[in-house]
């Protein structure tokens, strides 16, 4: 292929890349876990005009940097609808992600490198899926990868004091979107490595003092977050800013890395649950003598791959592990196996590899759509509509089928991204309308709520979940999102016995104190927990106080 054609490629590739990783924005509403409260919170910030202490439901949220929130905040700011806006930021921080990718392996290799790590982008699943969630990682990830794109150009492309000191900034960027925005300084092992063993000869300006004032550009970034918080949080009146202010330097951080409260997973959890599943193919090169050896012949690519296995390594050391935390590594792995296949081609094990693979996912599309036919559990949790979402997987799992069949035997990286290309369109459109009522049952429940207590009653909340808080038409009260469910009670018995036509919204889980939970109106499942709604004639005759006193107000303009 000529270096004309190959650019045209990679033209074509940056298209294709917009185009699967924008489909399907605006087309559905955020869906838990994560989702509904990074969209309340920004809505809050623009609403409120306090951007430094986020909130989520009129209390503060102190387990993340804002700089996530921030953009969501700034296009609804911008556009006034969060439904339209809320999947861009992680879109555009993806096409950053991929797009750096592609330009330092041209850089570093050639463009045929570069065509195969960005295919190879669009073809292992993790990168895909958090391009399409509203969540903090992609963000967090493509700073990532901005820094050691930095480093890359510095190090093995040519001298550059600027990129070097704007990788530390974009490490302080990811510091404050995401704690983890660090892990690039773990590539300067394998550099120092290199230069003190004499392995490989650096040119003058990579080496020398002047790299100790990186960590200014990182500090300089987080004090522009940082100052301002301080100041704020000492000098108000509001205590809840100095818990926000502790939590968030010192809970959130070291001590939820060392002794995690959440997510409790072995130390192999990456290796045997994560890794084989969302990093296909990547993975398959660690049993090819030809990649090894390609490995020890390129210094940058023993750096790249040694950072990669750092990363793992870091989190799984910490005894809380989400599956989504080594994405990170991802980009520069994809890289690594980029440039290798740049090197030696396709091999006939790896077409049979991807030509595997391939069946795989279409005979795995394959038994959702018998299931779903057929009856089972997935049926319970997709309703009436079992046959339309059999017809649904049926048609993925023949899109599958036929590229097995056209390219059984020559299976290679541009069909692979070709169907998973046609998957992720057709999940973004099609799947978005079938998948939004059942992840976001919180939006027709909250209507069926509001009809019962309508037109006079006041509603409040216990035991909710983020997406409730979205989908009201008027206003409501919660007694804290991460009190003690009892509190929670006392603090909705006392609320309620003040005024009447007051109605509580929670989850019957058989811990309710102050209420006859038999007496409530029963509002149906969702998200796995069933639902009541408590009013007067549930109330218990009496109830002991709570110890604090703690009542969040959200005026009807928070409504998602």
């Amino acid at each position: 292929m000529t270096d004309e054609r190959h650019t045209r490629m990679l033209w074509l590739l940056l298209l294709i890349a917009a185009v699967v990783i924008l489909a399907g924005a605006g087309l559905r509403d955020p869906w838990p876990a994560d989702e509904p409260r990074f969209v309340g919170i920004a809505k809050e910030m623009v609403d409120s005009g306090d951007w430094f202490f986020p909130m989520r439901g009129g209390e503060l949220y102190p387990d993340k940097p804002p700089v996530f929130m921030w953009s969501l905040a700034v296009l609804y700011a911008l556009t006034r609808s969060l439904a339209a806006t809320f999947l861009i930021p992680s879109a555009l921080a993806s096409l950053l992600n991929f797009y750096c990718v592609v330009d330092i392996a041209t850089k570093l290799w050639n463009k045929k490198a570069a065509l195969n790590a960005g295919l190879l982008m669009l073809i292992v699943p993790q990168f895909m899926m958090q391009a399409k969630t509203a969540q903090i990682d992609a963000m967090v990830a493509c700073w990532i990868t901005v820094a050691m794109y930095g480093l890359l150009r510095h190090f093995f492309y040519k001298p550059s004091l600027g990129w070097y000191f704007l990788s530390w900034a974009f490490m302080g960027l990811g510091i404050i979107t995401k704690g983890v925005g660090f892990l690039p300084l773990l590539f300067l092992i394998p550099v120092l490595i290199l230069h003190f063993s004499g392995k490989h000869t650096f040119e003058y300006g990579q080496m020398g003092k002047h790299l100790l004032l990186g960590p200014v550009a990182l500090l300089l970034v987080l004090a522009a977050w940082l100052i301002p918080m301080l100041y704020i949080a000492n000098t108000s009146d509001n205590p809840d800013f100095l818990v926000y202010r502790d939590n968030i330097l010192f809970k959130q951080t070291g001590e939820r890395y060392a002794n995690s409260w959440g997510h409790i997973k072995p130390w192999y959890y990456f290796l045997m649950s994560v890794i084989p599943l969302l990093w296909f193919p990547l993975y398959a090169f660690l049993f090819s003598r030809a990649f090894w050896k390609d490995i020890k012949a390129s210094p940058v690519m023993v750096s790249l791959l040694t950072w990669v296995v750092l990363v793992v390594i870091f989190f799984s050391v910490s005894p809380g592990k989400r599956g989504l935390y080594i994405l990170p590594a991802l980009p520069m792995m994809a890289l690594v196996v980029g440039a290798h296949i740049s090197n030696v081609g396709i091999k006939p094990w790896f077409r049979r590899v991807l030509a595997t693979g391939s069946i795989a996912i279409g005979l795995l599309f394959l038994v959702v759509a018998v299931l779903c036919f057929t009856g089972s559990q997935v049926v319970e949790a997709v309703g009436d509509r079992s046959v339309v979402f059999g017809l649904f997987f049926l048609g993925l799992s023949l899109v599958w089928f036929a590229i097995f069949i056209w390219k059984r035997n020559s299976m290679n990286l541009y069909a692979l991204c070709a169907a998973f290309a046609v998957t992720w369109v057709v999940y973004s459109t099609g799947g978005y309308a079938l998948l939004n009522p059942i992840r976001t049952p919180a939006k027709a429940m909250m209507s069926s709520v509001q009809n019962e207590i309508e037109p006079n009653g006041e509603l409040g909340l216990t035991r909710f979940k983020e997406q409730f808080l979205l989908f009201t038409r008027s206003s409501l009260v919660h007694f804290g999102y991460g009190g003690s469910k009892s509190e929670q009670d006392r603090n909705s018995w006392m609320w309620m016995s003040e005024k009447s036509n007051r109605f509580v919204m929670t989850v019957d889980d058989g811990s309710i104190v102050c209420f006859d939970v038999s007496l409530a109106v029963q509002l149906g499942v969702a998200h796995r927990r069933n639902w009541i709604l408590l009013n007067e004639d549930t109330m218990l005759p009496t109830c002991d106080l709570p110890e604090t006193v703690k009542r969040y107000h959200l005026p009807m303009k928070v409504r998602y």
